[in-house]
């Protein structure tokens, strides 16, 4: 008796989807610089998750404070007992960074810099007084139902960094293959726009929009997206030019399919590994720009701590006490070389692989 040997099916050779997955992020483990690049970030992710839940110390408790006021009491009221004011007496905590010049501790505020920027980007509410205005009355009862009054704030999963990233990327990304995939007029008018945000330095686009709506997480999302979208426009619009001459376009033309799905289900998908590698240079931009902003005071406000800011408190002492401006920098530049060489890696072996 014999059997025969059905063929195998061309869907049961196709790998599956984790399979699919596994391929993709295998090529992170192939690149040795990718790999110290990622070691560095998931270090700075791990600080920041941990300092939601534990720092040494309160990373705005001002620890001198009760130090000082003893010195006072002794120099100038040398009659009072210290022993009657417990919280002028008690042991003084051990820091492990030190401090900086109003005695918080400088390994907590670098543990809790990390928040704002990698897991979390905190939205202002309306007050009491502007809930009750009639003119935003749907927005009020929106508010009221689901926001406590209480609340001053909402915290959204992710930090200012990413999603500054992330709105460049959707918005650079749009642009520039609505201009590569329709050319003409269209593209003409689209890169004029983004070479106008080019052609002014990036510092000065950043003040314009602080200037403009005020400072705040969300306005340094803004700020960030304006000036990263240009970018972004013109390596997706290079990327379509490219892509729209390929024979899958041309069927899908073909097909009669509309504008939007040619853009974002035939062009993107196939000029994505570019794009997330400069998306994760971009990373790394957007931290340094947040860093600087602080650094000149137009950064993200209290009370988590900017590592800009923190830099920009100890320049005073940077001869005396240099530890209260080395600490931030070092997590500021330690953090951007890591992510840049992540991208570094995971591009190089991306071309490797294509070849």
């Amino acid at each position: 008796m014999t059997t025969t040997v059905q063929p195998e099916s061309a869907a049961s050779r196709q790998p599956s989807r984790l399979a699919k997955i596994w391929n993709n992020v295998s090529i992170i483990f192939d690149s040795p610089v990718a790999m110290v690049g990622l070691a560095i970030v998931l270090f700075w992710f791990g600080m920041a998750i941990l300092s939601l839940f534990w720092t040494p110390h309160d990373p705005n408790e001002q620890y001198f404070r009760d130090q000082r006021r003893s010195a006072y009491i002794m120099t100038y009221l040398p009659w009072i007992d210290l022993e009657d004011y417990d919280e002028v007496t008690r042991p003084k905590p051990e820091f492990l960074l030190g401090t900086d010049k109003t005695g918080r501790d400088l390994l907590s505020r670098v543990m809790a810099g990390g928040q704002v920027v990698l897991l979390k980007t905190r939205i202002p509410l309306p007050t009491d007084d502007v809930r009750r205005q009639d003119e935003i009355s749907a927005l009020s009862r929106l508010l009221d139902r689901f926001v406590p009054e209480e609340w001053d704030e909402v915290v959204v999963p992710g930090g200012v960094a990413i999603w500054g990233v992330i709105g460049s990327l959707v918005v650079g990304t749009t642009f520039g293959l609505l201009a590569g995939y329709k050319g003409g007029w269209t593209e003409q008018i689209v890169m004029q726009i983004m070479d106008a945000l080019v052609a002014f330095p990036r510092i000065v686009l950043y003040i314009v929009v602080i200037a403009s709506l005020g400072q705040g997480d969300l306005v340094i999302i803004i700020a960030i997206t304006v000036t990263g979208a240009p970018g972004i426009a013109r390596l997706s619009r290079s990327l379509a030019l490219d892509i729209k001459t390929r024979d899958y376009i041309r069927a899908a033309e073909t097909r009669g399919e509309g504008l939007l799905y040619i853009m974002f289900r035939e062009i993107l998908p196939n000029a994505r590994g570019p794009l997330l590698v400069d998306a994760m240079l971009r990373v790394g931009y957007a931290i340094f720009t947040i860093g600087t902003l602080g650094f000149l005071g137009l950064g993200l406000q209290p009370p988590e701590p900017d590592w800009g800011s923190m830099v920009n408190d100890g320049r005073e002492l940077i001869f005396s006490q240099p530890n209260i401006v080395i600490w931030p920098a070092i997590a500021i530049s330690t953090l951007v070389i890591g992510l840049n060489l992540f991208a570094d890696g995971v591009r190089e072996e991306l071309s490797r692989y294509q070849k």
